[in-house]
């Protein structure tokens, strides 16, 4: 095939989806904001600051320029921190038709108005069709060609399923949906929840501490996301169940060894620092808790969460505050 697909992120994910999406023999511009970044992905065919150890074949080239990376792509992907999402579609926007679709790999709400990312699109590009992706991957597994399962969720049926089928192979499975809520919602809340299990096994709690945390988190996911429309059965999915269970219990998660070094007794900007990537649970933490008490919904763990990341909440505290509450039906 000679189609070109536009990776628009050259981060960790970002280049675990080029190499996916290469394997399928499309031709892959991947692009990223940093120039020395990109020069070095160039000479090195390899990506030494994010993805170590895995060679770019010779179909991902990567790009500087935006413009250059965009140009003629029938289907674009971002994937970059949700912080500087809206800014790049702000990009974007004048460089593309309404033919070229847009699905992005990004997790989270925007913070500033606490809208999910297909509502920024709405606002920034409404004529465009456009989805998302969502599922229990890590990066380096995707890379390594491992098998892996996600969920492909979008506004228009027959773009949505001719992007799935590009992602598939080698043992990658996309699995298509309507629910883009309910997609987005689940790859944002369980970061939030990645981070109040790991403050539970850096506190020392064990595996049934883990256990309820996990289950009763779910609960609360699935309370928030059936208040905003998504579907229980896209939560008890992939993008919803399935990330929960891999980013709150392997240490490739990000969110999990964020809370997992508060946990052991060191500040956010020390967590931060100590993870070196983003972490989006952090910014989803008051994106979700603000969208909560606007829905007047109790989130305990999401609101402890909270608390602990921004009002300074001790989380020994936290843990026993969940604790003291009353206990009634499950």
């Amino acid at each position: 095939m000679s189609e070109n697909v536009a990776v628009l992120g050259a981060g960790s994910w970002g280049t675990a989806l080029a190499i996916q999406l290469a394997r399928n023999a499309f031709q892959i511009r991947l692009w990223g904001h940093e120039p020395a970044h990109i020069e070095r992905l160039q000479a090195l065919r390899e990506n030494t600051d994010y993805l170590p150890g895995f060679r770019l074949a010779d179909n991902i080239d990567p790009v500087a320029k935006l413009e250059l990376a965009v140009a003629n792509a029938p289907f674009l992907l971002i994937a970059i921190p949700s912080k500087g999402f809206r800014s790049l579609l702000k990009e974007i926007k004048p460089l593309i038709s309404e033919d070229q679709a847009l699905f992005w790999a990004s997790k989270g709400f925007e913070i500033e108005t606490g809208m999910l990312l297909h509502e920024v699109v709405d606002q920034e590009m409404p004529q465009h069709r456009y989805g998302v992706i969502s599922g229990p991957t890590f990066a380096t597994e995707v890379a390594r060609g491992l098998p892996a399962a996600i969920a492909c969720a979008g506004n228009h049926t027959e773009t949505t399923a001719a992007f799935a089928e590009r992602l598939r192979g080698h043992h990658f499975r996309a699995y298509t949906s309507e629910d883009i809520v309910g997609v987005e919602l689940g790859g944002a809340l369980k970061n939030v929840l990645a981070i109040a299990v790991g403050v539970a096994d850096g506190l020392g709690f064990g595996a049934n501490t883990r256990a309820a945390l996990m289950t009763r988190g779910l609960s609360e996911i699935m309370r928030l996301g059936t208040s905003l429309g998504a579907n229980q059965e896209t939560m008890m999915g992939l993008a919803g169940l399935g990330d929960i269970i891999l980013t709150c219990t392997d240490d490739q998660s990000r969110n999990r060894r964020f809370g997992l070094a508060l946990g052991k007794g060191k500040s956010v900007p020390q967590a931060e620092i100590e993870v070196g990537q983003t972490v989006e649970g952090l910014r989803a933490a008051k994106a979700i808790y603000n969208k909560a008490r606007q829905l007047g919904l109790d989130l305990p763990i999401i609101q402890e969460v909270y608390r602990v990341l921004y009002e300074g909440k001790d989380p020994h505290d936290a843990v026993r505050d969940l604790e003291n509450r009353p206990q009634g039906q499950e």
